[in-house]
């Protein structure tokens, strides 16, 4: 019995995966104060790699650090340009972080162009009550 499905394996056929080229996309920097959230993209929005501060080895108070942000954002690039060969990217920030500016010199140098570089963090519009004053 173990033989049959030993010879079973062995004839079923495999399938060369073919390496999907993506030239262009999106990187999202997502900068908390504890923590910096690097997403690359298709032009979909389909999200091909990703990496964090604390992915990276960064734990307590470091993973808010500028440096963190740039091995994340260098990590992540990294991974697009071998996995998808992407070339060229738009970035978007969002939040108030301090890995913001590092996060996105650090794309900046991995891919040969950067088309753009947009804050879409949010401002509210008198949404929600702010709260009361502290008193001491």
């Amino acid at each position: 019995m173990a033989k049959t499905k030993q010879n079973l394996a062995s004839n079923i056929k495999q399938r060369k995966k073919s390496k999907v080229v993506i030239t262009s996309g999106k990187a999202y920097i997502h900068a908390t104060f504890n923590n910096t959230l690097v997403y690359i993209t298709d032009l979909e929005g389909n999200t091909l790699a990703w990496a964090t501060a604390g992915g990276m080895g960064f734990k307590g108070s470091r993973k808010a650090t500028p440096y963190a942000a740039q091995e994340a954002a260098r990590k992540a690039a990294q991974t697009a340009m071998d996995l998808y060969g992407m070339r060229t990217v738009d970035i978007f920030i969002k939040g108030p972080g301090t890995g913001r500016e590092a996060a996105a010199r650090a794309l900046s140098s991995s891919f040969e162009k950067v088309t753009s570089i947009c804050d879409i963090t949010g401002i509210p519009h008198n949404g929600c009550r702010a709260e009361k004053e502290r008193r001491v």
